[in-house]
């Protein structure tokens, strides 16, 4: 049996530097995947669910037929690891543990284009949940909510929607040490299947409920922003789907959450975003809530103290997503019918604030349409380079489970557009105000191709107070300098571009 180890270690070399090694076992792939199955089985050695991992990345059409097969033996062997007497003290008894989930990870990951194979698996990795939650055994908590998370990406089985109510008493139990690893999970069940999410409220209950206490609790700031996080998804995915009575209940957990004291201005931005995206839900239903919301340590309605900290915080949105959803806040709070006095107070920050969004967004474009040209430019890797070990074939069979979500690409007319910068205005943009924001991987409708087009939301909403309320309109735009006057001109050219190329939109 050490000879077969050491033979499976040294395919997994010869499979990695040598392409017509990697060519002559093609056909028996089935049989070897067979055999280093049952070594594992037999051995227990941890070094081999590497091998296996690797051997299904390089070959994962001919691993389709045994998918299944593969996924059970793994089962199995995790089950017998598990219920072996020397399990709680031996290291290696853990360390195989989670090789064989990372194994049958890679499995779900490579067959998530096969949807019937991927439907087979999802009563073997349950199983495998199963036997996690109920032992229970923490440090394995990561991996099986993985393992969810890869289930759900397509579609989520009545099954699976049982596994939510599992997950908030494991919740309740460990409360915020897992919240984040939880994140990608809960955002397929909002933005997966929202029919189901709102065909019963106890799914959007529980949900709320884990947020709501890791907003009140003592989590830390980042899992506190990934909760105000899932709570803008959920109100931007509901838009228009009469979750009104959730709505207020989300927006006064991030105020209060404010009202103490934050550290990041992540947090804060992500905070105000909620209450942002619950403007732009339902403008009406938001002031109503800032209205009647009271905080012990002040007697008076939120509204002013929202509105002055968003003003104060514009040039922390950062990203994409955080400056287009700002910029469409501020242009629905412009168009209020009937504004509150704290709107009319700030009404000569609102439209340089949109501005300077604006210039923000445009070099977040122009430094993704960069990275795309330098991407197609790059050179072809030789065959060395292409023969070279894989360090990591966990990390590369993971690699569409990082993207949720690919970015929008830049805008129509962004890249004529761009030489026409200063150069000081480079010194506003860091490198991390250009790149996305780590919660942009949880993408919104706002991120899809049909969504809301910031410059054209802007710009007809501008031209309707023009129509409509000139001296309001005199108001906003008076404090503009020459320069913002000739960006705002700009930025009603490009929309116009983007209107007529039919570029998302209204």
């Amino acid at each position: 049996m050490p000879v077969k180890v050491e033979a499976a270690i040294a395919l997994q070399t010869l499979v990695s530097n040598q392409e017509q090694a990697k060519v002559y076992i093609r056909p028996f792939i089935r049989p070897v995947m067979q055999e280093l199955l049952h070594v594992i089985k037999e051995t227990e050695n941890d070094d081999l669910t590497s091998v296996i991992q690797k051997m299904i990345c390089e070959y994962n059409e001919e691993v389709a037929i045994i998918a299944i097969d593969m996924t059970q033996n793994l089962a199995e062997i995790f089950s017998k690891v598990l219920q072996s007497d020397e399990y709680e003290e031996s290291e290696d008894k853990t360390v195989m543990a989670l090789g064989i989930l990372s194994t049958i990870d890679t499995i779900l990951t490579v067959m998530e284009d096969h949807k019937e194979i991927t439907q087979q698996l999802e009563g073997i990795c349950l199983q495998v949940i199963g036997l996690v939650l109920q032992k229970p055994i923490i440090e394995f908590y990561e991996e099986i909510l993985s393992l969810a998370f890869g289930l759900t990406c397509q579609a989520i089985s009545p099954q699976m929607w049982q596994l939510l109510g599992v997950l908030y008493d494991v919740f309740q139990q460990d409360c915020f040490d897992y919240f984040t690893d939880m994140m990608p999970l809960l955002h397929n069940y909002v933005t997966v299947d929202t029919d189901m999410l709102l065909s019963n409220p106890k799914h959007l209950e529980v949900i709320y409920t884990m947020c709501k206490k890791v907003l009140t609790g003592d989590a830390g700031e980042d899992a506190e922003c990934h909760a105000a996080k899932l709570l803008e998804v959920i109100i931007l995915q509901c838009r228009g789907r009469g979750i009104d009575q959730c709505v207020p209940l989300f927006v006064e957990a991030v105020l209060e959450r404010l009202t103490r004291g934050v550290k990041s201005n992540e947090l804060r931005t992500m905070c105000l975003q909620v209450a942002i995206a619950a403007l732009y839900y339902n403008p009406a239903l938001l002031i109503h809530t800032l209205e009647n919301i009271r905080f012990p340590h002040s007697p008076e309605p939120i509204t002013a103290q929202f509105i002055n900290q968003w003003m104060n915080d514009t040039d922390c949105f950062l990203g994409l997503h955080d400056r287009k959803m700002c910029i469409i806040g501020l242009s629905v709070l412009m168009e209020l019918p009937s504004r509150p006095p704290a709107v009319e107070a700030v009404v000569a920050q609102i439209v340089p604030s949109i501005l300077l969004l604006f210039l923000g967004l445009k070099h977040v474009y122009a430094s993704r349409v960069l990275a795309k040209q330098d991407a197609l430019t790059r050179a072809p890797p030789t065959e060395e380079e292409e023969n070279e070990e894989i360090p990591s074939d966990e990390d590369e069979a993971n690699e569409s489970k990082q993207k949720m979500q690919e970015q929008p690409s830049a805008p129509v007319g962004q890249e004529e557009e761009e030489d026409e910068d200063d150069d000081d205005d480079d010194d506003y943009w860091d490198e991390d105000g250009l790149e996305g924001t780590p919660l942009e991987e949880y993408s919104t409708t706002l991120d899809y191709d049909n969504g809301e087009d910031e410059y054209q939301f802007f710009t007809t909403a501008l031209l309707k107070i023009q129509s409509n309320d000139a001296v309001w309109y005199q108001s906003l735009t008076a404090p503009l300098s020459d320069d913002q006057k000739k960006q705002l001109q700009e930025i009603y050219s490009l929309a116009q571009q983007r209107r007529s190329a039919g570029v998302k939109g209204q």
